[in-house]
């Protein structure tokens, strides 16, 4: 029986800044119209969270079902490793899954965004797809779209509708920006297990552009994400701020483009979400800092 301590590192500790940076780039964008919300932020958050989690479990089920997690780098996989029953892990993606769409109805609710009652439904369908079902899209090479589109734009420009009833270039900007890294995180992720995946049959972006072509990937990932700063900063001129979160990344692109592999790739995962966390939170303060300076 997996201990408390196992339980936490199948919740993939590391992946949780792609769900927190999203809702702080959202409510920064909705500052400028005069509806930033701290409490619906917070919802935001939880939901955006329980949806990360619940995914990163239902990712440990499906693959370790598949056979796909028994020899693999990186944090404990409590199915692939037969660490915990795989109708409990099931079960626990379940739960978060369940209590995130309890937190976005009250979300909902209170912010009366009820367009996003079907759209978080498409989110958790879309996140047991992932590599659950017959026909796993993260086996055919689009995980990265769908942690673009789910961690990145639905996130974020949906933590802005929520607060400011409307969507603007500046959330759109920002959408981008953290989507772009959330991919980025997921991108070394994937190049860490090229060899595993190709050998399992799990056809990721990554085993489709090879080790080259998955480094180079990455980089532009990161080279998107400077120039939404940019495309912000022309508006909102302490968004430069945002550049100081690039000093995060010094360590992880040395080892993507120097070549490294295997556990060697790990810290890139943490060093990557730290840099989403501080890129959002940053821009936050650069956006309301450039408004509050207009009066």
């Amino acid at each position: 029986m997996a201990t408390l301590s196992q339980w936490i590192a199948g919740a993939r500790p590391r992946t949780l800044p792609a769900a927190i940076a999203p809702v702080v780039a959202g409510t920064a964008a909705a500052a400028p119209l005069g509806h930033a919300s701290v409490g619906l932020g917070l919802l935001a958050v939880l939901v955006s969270l329980g949806l990360q989690v619940g995914v990163n479990y239902a990712n440990d089920y499906s693959d370790g079902i598949r056979g796909t997690d028994s020899d693999r780098v990186g944090p404990v996989r409590l199915v692939g490793q037969h660490k915990a029953d795989p109708e409990n892990v099931k079960l626990m993606a379940f739960a978060f899954f369940g209590a995130s769409a309890l937190v976005g109805l009250a979300l909902v609710a209170l912010s009366q965004a009820w367009v996003m009652i079907p759209l978080g439904a498409l989110a958790v369908v879309a996140a047991w797809k992932y590599t659950g079902g017959d026909n796993p899209y993260g086996y055919r090479g689009l995980g990265e779209v769908y942690v673009f589109l789910f961690f990145g734009l639905m996130a974020t420009l949906g933590t802005l509708y929520t607060q400011a009833h409307r969507l603007t270039w500046l959330g759109v900007a920002a959408a981008v920006g953290v989507g772009c890294i959330a991919s980025a995180i997921l991108v070394a992720n994937n190049l860490r297990d090229i060899a595993s995946d190709r050998e399992s049959g799990k056809v990721t972006l990554a085993v489709r552009l090879g080790d080259r072509g998955t480094r180079v990937l990455y980089v532009a990932l990161v080279a998107v994400s400077l120039a939404m700063l940019v495309l912000v900063a022309l508006e909102f001129p302490w968004a430069w701020l945002g550049v100081a979160a690039f000093g995060l990344l010094w360590k992880p692109l040395r080892a993507v483009t120097g070549g490294a592999t295997g556990q060697a790739l790990v810290p890139v995962l943490a060093m990557t979400g730290l840099f989403e966390v501080g890129y959002a939170v940053l821009l936050a303060v650069g956006i309301a800092t450039s408004h509050a300076a207009r009066g």
